[in-house]
């Protein structure tokens, strides 16, 4: 009766929202009982340190056909896994990845499948979890009922946590792997900057800026908070920020504990990406601005006279 758990990578490290995911299977284990299995595919940096996050094993699949992301190659060979040790609760974490390998191990397993996972199963009488459902704005509790059980967690809905001891390692070889439906012919990817996904914070702006030639102001505050930075949908469309940083129902979902908005309006598709958010502090100009009700803090000033002050006390804070 194991979790397994699946440890997915970026550039042969472990991503965050793996040491979170493992760290869930291991409170989900203390309640259910068995062993917690983290499960890589293709090279990754000694997968024996996902013992401290609470893998008792770390399971990695090898291969040319982990050689670059394919949902039904990972979730067949993932699966296999699942079924060779008798994973019985599965967790996935609910990246860009995960959503398109979820539904897929589900079906292969004849699990259950639960999405948005914000918090630990209530064990207490059967298996509950709690959903964040309509873009975050509400929660869903469901029982899940069937034997196996996939659970795909929100990034930074739970907290990582460290036990000691290192995993021990094994290799696995699958077998009837499925042909890839789709080729990846070139990929461009962000260096030297924290992902949004995993950002604890992120400062982000609009079109209240004014231009790309004031986004140093975003930048530095980013840099002494040691966040990352976002923005609206007009600004990337405008391409003043690159589409990588565009957070929104249509862009990117993130759920960082703290969210600093400067100059944005806060339509409702820009709402959805960013509700989740622990604290959201709002800075705009027009004190009825929508973005304010949703907000926990709220500054009603001038960006251009305001970020500079935040910025002088963040720099002040971080040197004490």
């Amino acid at each position: 009766m194991s979790v397994i758990v699946f440890a997915e990578t970026r550039d042969q490290q472990y991503k965050k929202s793996t040491l979170e995911a493992v760290s869930y299977g291991k409170e989900v284990a203390q309640k259910t009982g068995g062993k917690v299995i983290a499960v890589s595919m293709g090279s990754a940096a000694d997968p024996s340190i996902l013992g401290n996050y609470g893998a008792d094993e770390a399971v990695t699949l090898h291969g040319t056909e982990f050689s670059a992301f394919s949902p039904e190659v990972y979730a067949a060979g993932f699966a296999e896994v699942c079924k060779a040790h008798g994973g019985k609760t599965i967790i996935i974490s609910n990246t860009y990845s995960g959503k398109s390998m979820a539904g897929r191990v589900a079906v292969l397993l004849q699990a259950a499948l639960a999405t948005n996972v914000v918090d630990y199963p209530d064990t207490s009488s059967g298996f509950r979890v709690k959903r964040g459902v309509f873009s975050g704005k509400a929660f869903a509790y469901v029982n899940m009922q069937s034997d196996v059980k996939v659970i795909a967690i929100t990034p930074n809905s739970v907290e990582i946590k460290t036990y000691g001891g290192s995993a021990a390692v094994s290799a696995h070889q699958p077998s009837g792997l499925p042909s890839s439906s789709s080729r990846i012919e070139s990929t461009q990817t962000v260096s030297g900057k924290v992902p949004l996904t995993e950002a604890e914070i992120v400062v982000s702006a609009g079109r209240g800026m004014k231009g790309p030639e004031n986004w140093h102001m975003v930048e530095e505050l980013a840099t002494a908070l040691g966040a990352a930075t976002a923005c609206s949908k007009p600004v990337s469309d405008m391409h003043w920020r690159p589409h990588s940083e565009h957070v929104g129902q249509t862009g990117i979902t993130i759920k960082p504990n703290l969210y600093i908005a400067i100059g944005i309006s806060g339509a409702i598709q820009h709402l959805a990406g960013v509700s989740s958010s622990k604290v959201i502090v709002v800075i705009n100009k027009d004190a009825e601005a929508p973005f304010f009700k949703a907000a926990d803090y709220g500054i009603v000033g001038d960006a251009f006279e305001v970020l500079p002050k935040l910025i002088q006390a963040a720099k002040a804070t971080a040197a004490s």
